[in-house]
């Protein structure tokens, strides 16, 4: 059925998926070791709860992780634990982070699993998606519990995307295509923990295949098939809704704002695997291809596989390899090894020749064309944002809506001076990002600070206040009964008593607690960035060593009140 709505711009690149079609999806042998990064998703990495010579099952959760900010993840089979150290990552920059090390026994043997009652609630079914550490498998890895519930209220409608519009990548065709009882399940399931209206599946018309198993399969339910017209990039989240529903996501807004959620249907087989069977996600489907790869297509693998293990069993071909791409040509990212893991969000792998993608030529000056306004699919003005960006004047270009850019690529396919604006696009809202992050820092900092002097002020007042009660009652005393108080004073005066510490000592003590604190301070902030399982004992170890400082603070305080 086709769609009366549209959206702007688009492109049509050769989709080269044929290759990738041609067998059933295959299942990848087990490798001797597997890599598991802590960080598989949008947000922080998760709390590890296993160490370094632990037996651990498949299934077994290796972290724990905090709703809204971090995702736990899983040993993908059962083995030994031999190292949790930093590791280098499939990420466009390269960079490492904290992974968990598996020496598989080949056994593979079951941790127990605990499927989500009948019974439970929304609360609860939202808390067991969590502890599953299902994320979006579409590629973006953004927490599926937090976006389920990113709207206040339940969605009008639900979406499942099966777009998959990039040129290459065939994973969530070949699962429609010989699982669509699973993903029907996967919607019906998602529907009924949101409560959505409606339930829509959108697909693009160049999967006949797909297209029928789903209608076979979601026969007899309200799940709607819905097909577009072929054109990248209809499966980007806001193009799909605004194709299928003819709402549009107001800038800077949410799908939420329109009353849409949008799911890939990868994600929703794995809410309804999670839910029904207690199953965590450790492996998924990823599409191999290419033009040096002997045997490419799709296979299922376990998160943490070394690449170079399923490029191996593709077939690749080193001498003809020219560039490794993870994702998409359009939209991924090339990789310099082949020694990376397998992780959550890795939907694709392409294997290049040198004919398939020949180095891009040298960019020349803009000819202000704009084709690459014409390509745009949300209505910016790239070349404008590429003056901004190019000339380090990022603000401006945030003022031109640069974070509505959804980093397509469409406007480097058509820019006939071969300029990569999108990477331009990128680094502009790297540095944008930063910024916000240090002023966020400046702030708490500001904030700590603020606190921390009005609490010296409150105490200084409260030691004041003490001190001239004190001296009302000693003249209180002397007024009454001078006597008395005279004899107090002479037996007070004969009896022995243990001087105090002097002020030059509670200086020094004062000094080297705050010596302390600094250093604890130090590790911590350094624990943050490289050691987060370390972060919670240092924590403690702040807040202890900053209580010895308050309190040389107030005995000094106290000792210059008194003289």
């Amino acid at each position: 059925m086709g769609t009366q709505f549209d959206f702007p711009g688009g492109i049509h690149p050769p989709d080269n998926k044929l290759r990738s079609l041609q067998t059933p999806i295959r299942q990848a042998p087990l490798p001797d070791r597997l890599t598991v990064p802590l960080r598989q998703h949008r947000g922080d990495p998760g709390r590890v709860v296993v160490a370094v010579g632990d037996h651990v099952l498949t299934g077994q959760p290796l972290s724990e992780g905090q709703p809204g900010r971090s995702v736990p993840v899983h040993a993908p089979t059962s083995g030994t634990i031999t190292a949790i150290k930093s590791h280098e990552v499939p990420h466009p920059s390269g960079l490492e982070e904290t992974c968990i090390l598996i020496e598989a026994d080949g056994r593979d043997q079951w941790y127990e699993l605990a499927p989500c009652p009948d019974s439970a609630s929304t609360a609860e079914r939202y808390d067991h998606l969590h502890r599953t550490g299902v994320v979006g498998l579409g590629g973006a890895g953004f927490p599926t519990r937090d976006k389920l519930q990113s709207a206040e209220a339940a969605p009008d409608v639900l979406i499942l995307n099966g777009a998959e519009c990039e040129p290459y990548i065939t994973a969530d065709q070949a699962l429609m295509r010989e699982r669509p009882d699973s993903v029907v399940a996967g919607a019906l399931a998602l529907w009924r923990l949101v409560g959505a209206g409606r339930c829509l599946i959108g697909i693009e018309d160049n999967k006949p295949d797909a297209i029928e198993a789903l209608r076979q399969s979601a026969e007899g339910t309200s799940v709607e098939i819905r097909v577009v017209a072929a054109r990248y990039p209809s499966g980007g989240e806001r193009q799909l809704i605004q194709l299928l529903t003819g709402l549009e996501v107001p800038s800077g807004g949410l799908p939420a704002d329109v009353g849409v959620l949008c799911q890939n249907v990868a994600t929703a087989v794995a809410v309804d695997r999670s839910l029904r069977l207690g199953e965590p996600v450790i492996q998924r489907i990823t599409t191999l291809t290419g033009e040096a790869l002997a045997r490419p297509g799709n296979i299922e693998a376990r998160i943490g596989t070394p690449l170079d293990h399923l490029l191996f069993e593709a077939g690749l071909d080193p001498q003809r390899l020219h560039r490794l791409i993870m994702g998409g040509p359009l939209m991924g990212f090339d990789l310099t090894t082949t020694g990376l893991p397998l992780i959550k969000t890795a939907n694709c792998l392409i294997a290049g020749t040198a004919g398939e993608f020949p180095d891009p030529p040298i960019p020349q000056p803009c000819i202000r064309c704009g084709l690459c306004e014409q390509a745009c699919p949300v209505d910016l003005l790239p070349q404008q944002l590429y003056w901004f960006a190019s000339a380090g004047e990022h603000r401006k270009a945030e003022h031109f809506d640069l974070f509505d850019c959804i980093e397509c690529g469409a406007c480097d396919w058509v820019c006939p001076s071969h300029l990569p604006l999108t990477d331009y696009y990128r680094h502009s809202k790297g540095v944008l990002r930063q910024e916000q992050k240090e002023q966020a820092e400046a702030d708490h900092a500001r904030q700590r600070f603020e606190e921390r002097q009005a609490r010296l002020e409150r105490e200084q007042a409260d030691r004041e206040e003490r001190r001239r009660a004190r001296q009302q009652a000693r003249e209180q005393r002397h007024n009454v009964a001078p006597a008395e108080a005279s004899e107090a004073a002479t037996a007070a005066a004969s009896s022995p008593t243990a001087p105090g510490p002097d002020r030059e000592t509670l200086i020094q003590r004062r000094d080297q607690a705050r010596q302390k604190v600094e250093e604890a301070q130090a590790q911590l902030a350094e624990a943050r960035e490289q050691t987060p399982e370390a972060v919670p004992k240092l924590e403690r170890a702040l807040n202890k060593h900053q209580k010895r400082l308050d309190a040389a603070e107030k005995a000094l305080s106290d000792a210059q009140e008194d003289t």
